[in-house]
């Protein structure tokens, strides 16, 4: 009698894109902090309850933790806005940047062939028609 065998690893296609690299990097960066604030937060409060004298300094400390994670939480935000206007939304069909793309496309064809014309009639000399 056969088994059927089962793939220990199946590979499925990503469902959403991956983050931009600026982006994914404030991203760790954000999360790294805010696991130290958490950290230090739980410190200052178990020292807090022993009455420890490292409650005061753990306190200090975390509060100015919890200012820096608000920081990288709103670096992770303003990286990932600059990202956008730089390199352009993600097109979908309403998207304003797909527009603005054709429309230089179009210009840049429309200037190439100009030139490819203009050279044209230089090659074939001036004064042309004056030949008699």
């Amino acid at each position: 009698m056969e088994t059927a065998r089962r793939e220990l690893w199946v590979e499925e296609p990503a469902v959403r894109r991956r983050l931009p690299d600026p982006v994914r990097t404030a991203a760790v960066r954000a999360v790294l902090v805010a696991a130290v604030a958490l950290i230090q937060a739980m410190v200052a409060f178990f020292c807090s309850v022993t009455g420890s004298w490292l409650a005061f300094p753990m306190v200090l400390s975390s509060v100015a933790a919890t200012v820096l994670a608000t920081w990288a939480v709103l670096d992770v935000w303003v990286t990932r806005q600059v990202w956008n206007q730089r390199h352009g939304v993600v097109s979908v069909p309403s998207s304003t940047a797909r527009q603005l793309r054709r429309e230089r496309r179009t210009a840049r064809r429309t200037a190439r062939a100009a030139a490819r014309e203009a050279a044209r009639i230089r090659r074939r000399g001036a004064g042309g028609l004056s030949r008699a």
